[in-house]
This record gives structure tokens, sequence and C-alpha cells, in this order.
């Protein structure tokens, strides 16, 4: 669930004049404003949990300033409302707080005293909205943290995560390809206050070259040729959230200077920008390597590492729990069975051997792989397919394709160049074949 900053202002005045020239300074400096001549119109624009405030005149014809507040408030009692009055209404404006308006300025005024109010006003409405957001979240709240096993290692991962998902800090979560380094963020995430916001996934080894810095702190218009309107970059999206980034080893060393700032100070630059902008933001960052032998190498920005590495989780790899494998590929065969609208097929003796002997290289994510493949009837991951009775031709040909480009992004880590050269197929179809078998390459690239 995500939420932006409230910036929207409900400006309700009759006067033409003063409401157009209002309406236009507000929108100047970057408030969403919907203007109305009557409360009546007003009214019926407005709903519960409105992202933003009510700025409105005291004395109007028909529905009056109180008489408004009076209904805003049986709409949502947490609806901020400024009162826009002349000098000879103070005593009514004062009666208003008294009924709960948010404040009120008197005309004339200097536009910083209304912006000041405004500003105030919004940040409560983000607080009551991200409050109620919170509470719905919780009422339906899995339990469950994600992270499935009871080998001794993964229950103290576990109880880590809800020790620390309010701490606040900076963590780094440190693991091999495949055991779940993201499952362990989200879990963070999830667990915490910042759950009702946004949880911002970067992986730091796709992002396209020379765009890394747009894409991650974005920019503003004409800040380089074709930039032709504002990008929210990724880092500003996590804001009042989480970022993770992910196998951040692979991210550049001039963009790791500009994270530097982000983690520093708390704040992003887009490209153009006059000045930065502040966030509220947690990073969590996962590396498949070891950061602090690649910082003693050189690879690897030291007060980027020391930063960032405020608390460190290692994620366990499936070799060092394998009393969880079983359980893991019953969940992994449901849920396969389940997306498909079908009972999992009994394991096998050579199904089970598998899951005891295999290395697991690949960690989580391999054993997922493999659950898919012994629901399809490929059971151990080879490719003579052992069909079910009621299969028809077209199911059997549909599962030997899937295993033979699987076996092709296995191959080739990944590389879709690669495959379509092996395969001898174009690349828009290879990508048409990756969406109707759930295949992704990224998850086979290390």
């Amino acid at each position: 669930m995500e939420f932006s900053r409230p910036r929207a202002v409900v400006l309700v005045d009759d006067d033409d004049d003063f409401r157009a020239a209002l309406e236009e300074r507000l929108k100047l400096e970057d408030y969403a404003v919907h203007a109305y001549a009557s409360a009546e119109i007003a009214l019926r624009q407005l709903t519960p949990d409105f992202p933003g405030v009510v700025v409105s005149d005291l004395r109007m014809p028909g529905l009056d300033g109180r008489g408004f507040l009076t209904r805003l408030q049986a709409l949502d009692e947490g609806l901020p409302v400024v009162m826009i009055t002349g000098h000879g209404d103070i005593a009514e404006a004062v009666d208003a707080l008294a009924l709960g308006a948010y404040d009120f300025v008197a005309k004339p005024f200097a536009f910083d005293r209304l912006a000041a109010s405004l500003n105030r006003a919004l940040e409560k409405r983000g607080l009551v909205l991200d409050n109620r957001a919170l509470a719905a979240a919780m009422s339906h709240a899995d339990p469950s943290p994600g992270l499935l096993g009871s080998s001794p290692s993964i229950v103290r991962l576990r109880v880590i995560i809800e020790q620390i998902a309010d701490a606040g800090m900076d963590v780094l979560i440190e693991g091999e390809t495949g055991v779940g380094k993201e499952i362990v963020a989200r879990a963070l995430h999830n667990s915490g206050r910042r759950r009702v916001h946004a949880f911002v996934a970067v992986n730091c080894g796709a992002l396209p070259e020379g765009l890394i810095e747009s894409e991650l702190f974005g920019h503003e218009p004409g800040a380089f040729p074709g930039a032709l309107r504002r990008r929210v970059g990724l880092v500003e999206q996590s804001h009042r959230g989480t970022l993770f980034l992910d196998e951040i080893e692979s991210m550049p060393e001039r963009a790791q200077i500009k994270l530097l700032r982000v983690v520093e100070q708390r704040e992003v630059q887009p490209l153009g920008a006059e000045r930065p902008r502040a966030l509220d933001l947690r990073i969590l960052a996962s590396s498949k390597i070891d950061l602090e032998a690649a910082v003693a190498r050189g690879a690897f920005r030291a007060d980027l590492f020391y930063r960032l590495n405020v608390l460190k989780l290692l994620v366990p790899p499936l070799r060092e729990r394998r009393e969880d494998i079983p359980l893991l590929f019953s969940h992994f065969l449901v849920r396969a069975a389940g997306e498909r609208d079908q009972t999992p097929p009994a394991m096998t003796p050579r199904v089970r051997r598998m899951l005891m002997e295999h290395d697991w290289a690949g960690n989580v994510r391999e054993l997922a792989h493999f659950a898919e493949r012994v629901f399809l009837g490929m059971e151990g991951g080879t490719r003579d397919a052992v069909p079910r009775d009621d299969d028809s031709l077209a199911d059997r040909m549909d599962r030997f394709e899937r295993a033979v480009i699987e076996d092709a992004l296995r191959h080739h880590l990944g590389d879709v160049a690669a495959i379509t050269t092996a395969l001898r197929i174009p690349r828009k179809t290879l990508y048409d074949k990756f969406r109707r078998h759930g295949l992704r390459p990224a998850e086979f690239r290390r």
C-alpha cells in the first residue's frame, strides 16, 4: 500500500477574482488545487479520506463557512479546514476554531502565512491517513513472516526480523544467490509501520547503463536532451517506505557516490533540480558476495559500506538448513498446483532422494523451479517428461517446450541474446513464451 505526500487543496470562495488569483498562486507553489465557487458544489466532490485539506471563505451566500465546516466534520472528522476571513470577522473565525477548524487567516494576508498553515495541515492530514491505512493493514495482516522452516538458523532469523522491523536502522542482507534475500527484506518491511507505504525493490545489476542516475534519482524537465517531463526516481518513490537495493555490489562507483548522500543526509537531488528533497525512508541492501572483502579489494566504496552496514543479516543457504527442504518443497508444490487449480502430485522416492542429496547451489529459487517441474511431470528436472494419463498431446508438448526453454535459461544464465541464438527463435517469440510459461530470465542470472 503506497501513499504519496498529500498536496491537494480544495479552495472554496464566492469571490471569482480572489479565487482565481489564489488558485493560480497555489498552483505555482505545486499544490494540486480544486477550486469551487460554493460550499455546496465542493461537498459533492469531497469524499472521506480525501488526500488533502480544505481552504474556505467564512462568509459566503448559501452554506457559509461554519455550516460547511460542520458538514465536513460529519464527512471526515480528520479533514483539516483553514478559514479565510476579513478583519471584521475575527470573532467568528475564533468561533470556527472552537468548532474544529484547523486555522484561520485574515485578509489581506501574505501568501507565506497561508502556505505555512497549509503545510502544517497537510502534514497532519498525511499522518491521519497513514494511521488509518496502518490500522486497516494490521487488521488483515498475515502473521507468517514469509520465511518457512524450523531449522535453528531460520528460526533465529525470523526472531531478529520481528525484533528490528520497527527499529529504523539500515540493514545489509548477505547470502548466496537464491537464498531469499528479497524475502527477508519484504518481511522486514511488512512487519513494521512502513508496511502501508511503498516497498521499492531496485535490482542494481539490471539498471540500464547510461540511465542509472535518472532511474535512481530522477530528473527535472530539460535536465538533459530528451528529458521532456519530470521523472520521480526510484529512491524518491520509496519516501516514507523502504528502499531495497538488491545486488548492491554491482552498482557503478559514480552511482555509489550519489547514493552515499541519500544514506547520510536522507535527501535526494534529481538531475536538473535546484535543491535536494528531504526523504524519510529505510534502506535495505543485499549482496551475494562478502562486501567487506570487496571493500578490501577496492571493488566497493568503504564509506558506503560502513554506512549501510549498521546491522548485517546473513541468510543461510539450503545446505545449512537441509531439514527445511521438504517443507519448502511442499509449499512450492502446493503453490504450483493452486495456481492451476489442480491437486499436487504425490512425492515419489526419486523426488525425495533429489531433495535430500542435491546440493541446491541455486538455493530456494532452484528448489522452487524444481517443484514447478515436478508438478509438470518433469521429475528431478530432466527432460524426459512423465506424462499423466489424462494429459493431451498439447499438454505434453507444452511441458516439453517449457523444459527446453528453462534448460536454455539455466545453461546461458538468463542471457536472452544467447538463448535466441541457441534456440534459433525470434526475440519477441521467446518473450511471448516466457510470459506463457511464467519464466523470468532475471531469476537465472548469477
